[in-house]
This record gives C-alpha cells, sequence and structure tokens, in this order.
C-alpha cells in the first residue's frame, strides 16, 4: 500500500539479440523503455549511437489494416454479444504464435477489399442515379443528345425556372429574331425545359437574350443517343451493379464466424506494434543496441534473470533526486484499496516522493458513500450489480475494472447506514405494510433517522470532517519531519491540532486548557519564524504579531470553510431519504398495492440513479479538495511498461 520504488535499468546488448530481448521484455511486462538519454548526453557516445528502425510504420500498417477489416465486419455482420459476456481467455503461447498471423491478415485485407469496392459502388451508383435524373427531363425528346443541328440551322437544350412564361422566353429570343422555334420539352413544380432552333449565326445573340428572363443553356457533354436511352443504358448499369455489390456485402458477411480469430490478430498487431514504437526507442551501432529504462525495484531479480539469457550488459540504479520528476509512480495496493485508484487516476497520481492516498482515501472515501446513500434497499442492488459484473464479466478496463468493485465497497457501507437509520428504499416496507393492514404500525429499527435527528447527523457529519482532516494534517507533519522540517510540522499542523482538539474539549467540557496550550504555540512558532528570519528586537516583534495575525485568519477561515463542506454528507442523506419518502406517500395514495409498487419502485430508481453520481460527485470533491490538499502532491507520471495489452482477449500468463 505504497509508491513503488523504482529502478533505472541500463542495458546494452548484441543487435542480433534485439527483437528477442525485446519480445522477452514484452512477456516480462516490467519495464518501460525510453531514450537512453545518459548515454547520449556523453558527446563521444552520441556521435556513434543512432536512432534504431524496427518497422514501426509497417506495424502500424498491418495493425490499420486489422482493425479496419474489424469495423467492416462490424458493420456487415455484427456479433451479437451479451451484456455481461467476458472477453475470451487465450493462452500467452497461442497469443504470440504467429503462424496464423499472415493467413488472418490476408483476409483481413480481402475483406478491405470487398469493402472498398462496395463504397466505389455506391459513389458509382450515386452517379448514374444523378445522370438519371437529369436526363429525366429530356426523355420525351426524341433526338439524339449530341445533335447539334444541319448545315444552317442551330439547336440547343435549355431551361428557365418553372414561374417563368415561356411567351417571355420567345419574346426575349424575337428581340434578336422572328426566324427562331422554340418546342417545349417538358415541365415541372421546379423548371420548364425546351428546345431552341435558329439559324447558326443568332443562336448565340438568341440565347444571351433569354438569359436576360432566367435561361439556362443545358448540354449534356460526351454522351450520345437520345435521353431515353441513355436513361435505360444507366437503368441496366444500376442493376448490374446492385447485383455485384450484394454479393460483395454477402462475402463479408460470410465471415462473421472469423471475427474472433481476427480479433485476436488485431491484439496481437497492437502488441507488435507498441513493441517496434519501444525498439525504436533504442539507440544502437552496427554491433550492439543500448536502451534505458525503468523497474520496480521488486522485480529487479525477475528482471536480471531474463537478461542473463542474453549477451548483454546491465546495471540498476536508484533515481537521483534530479531524476524524481521523471520516475514513472505506480502504485501497490491491496484488494481494499485498490479500486480508489479509479479515484486518484482521475485527480492525478502522486509524486514519485509523495504518499499513496488510496490506504488513506479508502476508508473515508467508503464511509461518506454509505453515510450519504444511507439505504438498504440501495446498499443491496449496488453490492448485487457489482458481484455480477465483477465475477460474470471479469472487467479489464483501466476504468471499468476498479469502479465495480469500489461500488461493491460502498454498497457495504450504504447497506450499513441504511441498516442504522431503518431505511429500505425509503420508508417502502412501513407503507407497504400500511396497505395491507391499515392497523399496521410496522417500522425496520433505527439508531436515528435523517427525518428526525437532522442536527445530530449535522454534527455527526463536521466531526467526521475534523477526523479526516486531522489525519490530512498528520500525514503532512509526517512528510515534513521525513524530509528535516521538523519544526515547520510542530509549529503548523501540531500547533492547529492542538488548537483544533482545545476547541472540542472546550465546547464539550467547558475547558480551556487546549486553547491556552495551541495559542502559546502558535505564538512560538510566529516568533521562531521570526528569529529565523533575522533582525532588530522591534522588527521581531512586529513580525510575531503579524504572522500570529495572519496565521489564525488564514487558518480559522479555512479550516471553517473546509470543515462546513461536510454538511453536504447530513444534506444528501436527508435529500435521498425524503425524495424516497415522497414517492412512496405518492404510490400509497393510491390504495393501490400493485399502483404503490409502480410508483415507488419507478421514484427509487430515479432517486438512486441521481444518487449514484450525486454521492460519487461530492465524495470525490472532499477528498480531492479538503483532504488531499492537506498533504497531497500531485505531478507523477504513470508506470507504461511494455505490455501485451489488448481490447478483446485477455491473456492467461504462464
Amino acid at each position: 500500500m505504497a509508491i513503488v520504488k523504482m529502478k533505472k535499468l541500463r542495458v546494452i546488448a548484441v543487435r542480433d539479440q534485439r527483437d528477442d530481448l525485446m519480445r522477452q521484455l514484452l512477456r516480462l511486462g516490467c519495464v518501460e523503455v525510453h531514450e537512453p538519454e545518459g548515454m547520449l548526453s556523453d558527446e563521444d557516445a552520441a556521435a556513434v549511437l543512432r536512432p534504431e528502425r524496427a518497422g514501426l510504420t509497417a506495424a502500424r500498417n498491418r495493425q490499420a489494416e486489422m482493425d479496419g477489416a474489424l469495423k467492416v465486419l462490424a458493420q456487415y455482420a455484427p456479433v451479437k454479444r451479451g451484456l455481461l459476456t467476458p472477453r475470451p481467455e487465450v493462452s500467452e503461447a497461442d497469443f504470440l504464435d504467429e503462424n496464423a498471423l499472415e493467413e488472418d491478415l490476408a483476409l483481413a485485407r480481402q475483406i478491405n477489399d470487398w469493402e472498398s469496392q462496395v463504397r466505389r459502388s455506391v459513389t458509382e451508383e450515386a452517379r448514374l442515379r444523378d445522370e438519371i435524373e437529369s436526363l429525366r427531363p429530356w426523355e420525351g425528346l426524341d433526338m439524339p443528345l449530341e445533335t447539334a443541328g444541319t448545315r444552317t440551322c442551330a439547336v440547343a437544350l435549355a431551361n428557365v425556372p418553372a414561374e417563368v412564361d415561356m411567351e417571355s422566353v420567345a419574346d426575349a429570343a424575337e428581340t434578336v429574331t422572328e426566324e427562331v422555334q422554340i418546342i417545349l420539352v417538358s415541365q415541372d413544380q421546379q423548371q420548364k425545359c425546351f428546345l431552341v432552333v435558329a439559324l447558326k449565326e443568332d443562336m448565340a445573340p438568341i440565347l444571351d437574350a433569354m438569359r436576360t428572363v432566367g435561361c439556362t443553356p443545358v448540354s449534356f457533354p460526351g454522351i450520345t443517343g437520345t435521353a431515353r436511352d441513355n436513361i435505360d443504358a444507366r437503368r441496366r448499369q444500376l442493376e448490374t451493379m446492385g447485383v455485384r455489390r450484394k454479393e460483395l456485402t454477402e462475402r463479408i458477411a460470410q465471415q462473421k464466424d472469423a471475427a474472433g480469430r481476427l480479433q485476436l490478430s488485431a491484439d496481437r498487431l497492437a502488441t507488435e506494434a507498441a513493441q517496434a514504437e519501444c525498439a525504436e526507442r533504442l539507440r544502437g551501432t552496427d554491433s550492439v543496441v543500448a536502451l534505458e529504462g525503468w523497474c520496480p525495484a521488486e522485480d529487479e531479480e525477475v528482471v536480471s534473470a531474463c537478461l542473463n539469457g542474453f549477451d548483454c550488459a546491465f546495471e540498476y540504479a536508484d533515481p537521483t533526486e534530479e531524476e524524481y520528476p521523471d520516475v514513472p509512480v505506480k502504485l501497490k495496493n491491496n484488494p481494499f484499496t485498490r479500486p480508489l485508484n479509479m479515484v486518484t487516476d482521475m485527480y492525478a497520481l502522486p509524486a514519485y516522493t509523495g504518499v499513496d492516498p488510496n490506504p488513506l482515501m479508502a476508508p473515508f472515501f467508503i464511509l461518506f458513500y454509505g453515510m450519504m446513500m444511507a439505504d438498504m434497499g440501495y446498499g443491496l442492488l449496488m453490492m448485487l450489480v457489482s458481484l455480477i459484473v465483477v465475477k460474470k464479466a471479469r472487467p479489464r478496463g483501466p476504468t471499468v475494472r476498479n469502479m465495480f468493485p469500489l461500488l461493491g465497497l460502498c454498497g457495504v457501507s450504504t447497506f450499513f447506514f441504511g441498516a442504522i437509520t431503518g431505511g429500505f428504499f425509503g420508508d417502502f416496507l412501513p407503507q407497504l405494510a400500511k396497505l395491507i393492514n391499515p392497523e399496521s404500525t410496522f417500522a425496520l429499527p433505527a439508531l436515528f433517522s435523517p427525518l428526525d435527528d437532522a442536527l445530530a447527523v449535522l454534527v455527526g457529519s463536521l466531526a467526521l470532517g475534523v477526523v479526516q482532516i486531522l489525519t490530512g494534517m498528520a500525514v503532512s507533519a509526517w512528510r515534513k519531519c521525513r524530509d528535516g522540517d521538523r519544526m515547520s510540522a510542530i509549529f503548523e499542523e501540531g500547533t492547529w491540532t492542538v488548537i483544533l482538539a482545545g476547541l472540542g474539549l472546550f465546547a464539550a467540557l467547558g475547558t480551556p486548557v487546549g486553547l491556552v496550550l495551541g495559542g502559546a504555540m502558535l505564538v512560538a512558532g510566529s516568533a521562531y519564524n521570526a528569529v529565523k528570519e533575522g533582525g532588530g528586537p522591534v522588527k521581531i516583534v512586529m513580525k510575531t504579531l503579524m504572522g500570529v495575525g495572519g496565521s489564525l485568519y488564514n487558518n480559522i477561515t479555512g479550516y471553517f470553510s473546509d470543515i462546513l463542506s461536510y454538511s453536504r454528507l447530513m444534506a444528501l442523506m436527508l435529500a435521498g431519504a425524503v425524495i424516497a419518502q415522497v414517492f412512496n406517500t405518492l404510490g400509497g395514495i393510491t390504495g393501490n398495492i400493485f399502483a404503490f409498487v409502480l410508483i415507488s419502485m419507478v421514484g427509487n430508481g430515479l432517486n438512486f440513479a441521481l444518487n449514484l453520481l450525486g454521492c460519487f460527485v461530492h465524495d470525490m470533491r472532499l477528498q480531492c479538495l479538503e483532504f488531499f490538499g492537506r498533504f497531497y502532491e500531485d505531478g507523477g507520471k504513470p508506470f507504461r511498461p511494455l505490455d501485451m495489452e489488448t481490447k478483446f482477449v485477455d491473456i492467461v500468463k504462464e
């Protein structure tokens, strides 16, 4: 339950063994590889070490081909999976077996080619339909469309908007010459299409004149024959292309059974690309390659055993203080605290020299969540969903694999607080008992009620807030003592711990001893800082008074607002209980058991969904602001080792 100690690893290996070395590191899954920066800082080494080429572009192209084929299959032959169906498991040996990979790649390329033909066919069909639509108004014209006229006469096709009168068109043409004939071919709601016949020398002026009334010349370059013949020919093409496209889609759909095999190959290719990416971070010469990286100190023996199987030289080193910001962070937690990684990842990883917040946060987060939900029915639902999903679906995603176990832990806390407040879907059971027997006085036993004991719940919420804030202050003091700043820990966290405890004693017993001691420590701390900064007696006194005043103002307002934030625990507990009771009452008004159950379940379902998210958001706020603000140092970089990360299958390592 801490931040894992890291070792810096440096390796120089024989070039011929590079790929085998990277493959073994991949199987180990515990070494993060980066460029050998330490070696490159040496000018002589940097002059001879050149970047490695491991076929990363080719690997990514192969991965893209396989991913593209899977997308095509998902579109044309989707595989239905159950909601809780787990990913198939494969052994490590089967996963790394490359014998079937080329065959699967050939199939993927064939699928992509078929889909490319389908897309081209769709584009071509759209073009043919557009041509048919453009030819349709001229279907009644029994004249080849390429006809330009005779030796003396010219013909032209044109159209005008439907609202333009043909007499206006004729009048415009006759302003040039009366020796012109206009023949209406077709008309619809958008346009009127017509044929213009005139002497060759008059055609151009006539068309220019008709443009004044909205006339547009029409031409069909490259098309010969009548419009009807061209329409019929394109319809036949569409039929042929439709048959071909159907054949192609059927061929794709027939590969449905190969989807699982291709998914395995897709994960294999993704791993191959990740391995090539790491290999290209190496530097080398004609005979050797060099790498640097990080590995957990606890895995040092395993990595050493792997490297001893190669012709290489390697060494481990502890990170220096200058390297701390670059050291990757890995958290080691037990099953109880591991689900809280979800919260930590959403906020920020701790710095390498910081503190793992999960063990400190876990009891507070789970306790606060249950206190806000506080219902046995809701808790049972949360535990049931968590158990089913974890056992049946085996979620492995970076967020989901922690979300459902955390949901189950919070469900236990929710059930506990529901038991001590007597809540089971609000007051569902007492209301149901009254519907069955109006004389019933049945009620679940409860230590207190959120509705009747709101003040006590508020005081308890604030007390829990004080406990968490004091915990954060204790961790901060421990960090300062660890780093050698003991006086700061005593006069800052120590002082205000005494003052807060003194306030509690004064409120409970009326004794001011704690406040007096805390005040003395506050003055002593301010005086210590003033003396450390130096100056004359007057200056020291002034700095001491200013330090006391500033500390009182900043900390009193800060602690007061932080502690008051914990009142949301009472507010959400009260809100959830009231909403559940309101819906139960609405159902009970009907006097019908069936209607009561229906209305109550619908209302409680909405209340459950609202609180499920609302309690998480408010709980996270308390942890990330009020708690983390006391001691947390973020900025850690996640540990990303070379590993077999998969999307479609789960690997059973040997």
